[in-house]
């Protein structure tokens, strides 16, 4: 039985994300797209994966191994993603490209086995500082965004989405407008490096002998420490301090800058909370989250 390719979850997801004009066309013809492709790159399509950006589909290729078909409404995100992807090239903790079809909006990744996110498991310190060092040693390739326009478009869809759920029972428009200046003001200052740009436990799978790989960057030009701050909160999650987190990944990052981790982790905690808060989920962990940014 072929797998939905695009069901109502789905294209309200990307309805919410692009606006329903972008969205509903390209949700209309993804079938036919998915079609052509897989007969270009020899695919048979085992499973749909969910995405906010788009779709992620789980192929067999025409070796017979797994690899990842990422398709997307939206050119900039792929080639964004295309962009950075080619600059770690080669990196062992990042998803490699076997193919693309930029004019499709379309990436071909090599499939990661297990695959496993990080997330609610041990994080392997040692691994995630390696990862790290990795990203920012890359050299840019392609026109890639500063750092602090992607941090304007995450505020800007965020604050609609808080003003639009649960969330503004517990966060006000002050609080994140308070993180936004905050972000901002770090986004333009301090080094820059090629940064990945949604660096979390969900991002980064388990390939088997290989360790740590990430997947799903949203890459830009700006500074490096935005990409350590939702492993620093994966302790504080469990119950521990911004610190316990700084503490574990400090010895395995080079240069690492715990004033500014620190500083952009107060920043961003309205952003944390915001996406458990939508679905109304108050816990100890939103609440440390919301004191930290006022």
């Amino acid at each position: 039985m072929a797998p939905v390719l695009i069901g109502d979850a789905a294209r309200a997801r990307l309805a919410d994300r692009f606006g329903p004009e972008l969205a509903e066309p390209w949700c209309d013809t993804l079938p036919d797209l998915v079609d052509r492709l897989s007969a270009k790159w020899g695919l048979t399509i085992r499973e749909a994966r969910p995405g906010n950006t788009g779709r992620t589909l789980l192929c067999t290729g025409p070796g017979g191994d797994l690899q990842v078909l990422k398709l997307t409404p939206d050119p900039e995100v792929a080639r964004l993603e295309f962009s950075g992807l080619s600059a770690w090239a080669g990196c062992s903790r990042v998803v490699q490209i076997v193919d693309a079809d930029l004019d499709a909006n379309a990436i071909l990744l090599e499939g990661l086995v297990p695959g496993t996110e990080l997330t609610g498991r041990d994080v392997p310190w040692a691994e995630i500082g390696e990862l790290l060092d990795q990203l920012h040693a890359a050299e840019p390739r392609g026109e890639l965004r500063r750092l602090a326009d992607g941090i304007e478009f995450i505020f800007d869809l965020s604050e609609r989405r808080r003003g639009e759920s649960a969330a503004a029972e517990h966060m006000s428009a002050e609080v994140l407008a308070q993180g936004r200046e905050r972000a901002l003001e770090l986004a333009t200052s301090g080094p820059v490096t090629l940064v990945h740009g949604d660096l979390h436990p969900a991002n980064v799978l388990d390939a088997g002998a290989r360790g740590a790989v990430a997947i799903d960057p949203r890459p830009a030009l700006g500074d490096p420490s935005l990409d350590a701050i939702d492993f620093v909160f994966v302790p504080m999650a469990a119950g521990g301090t911004i610190d316990d987190g700084i503490a574990a990944l400090a010895p395995h990052v080079s240069g690492f800058d715990a004033d500014r981790v620190r500083a952009w982790c107060v920043a961003m905690a309205p952003l944390v909370a915001l996406a458990p808060l939508r679905r109304g989920d108050r816990t100890p962990f939103t609440d440390a989250l919301l004191e930290m940014a006022r």
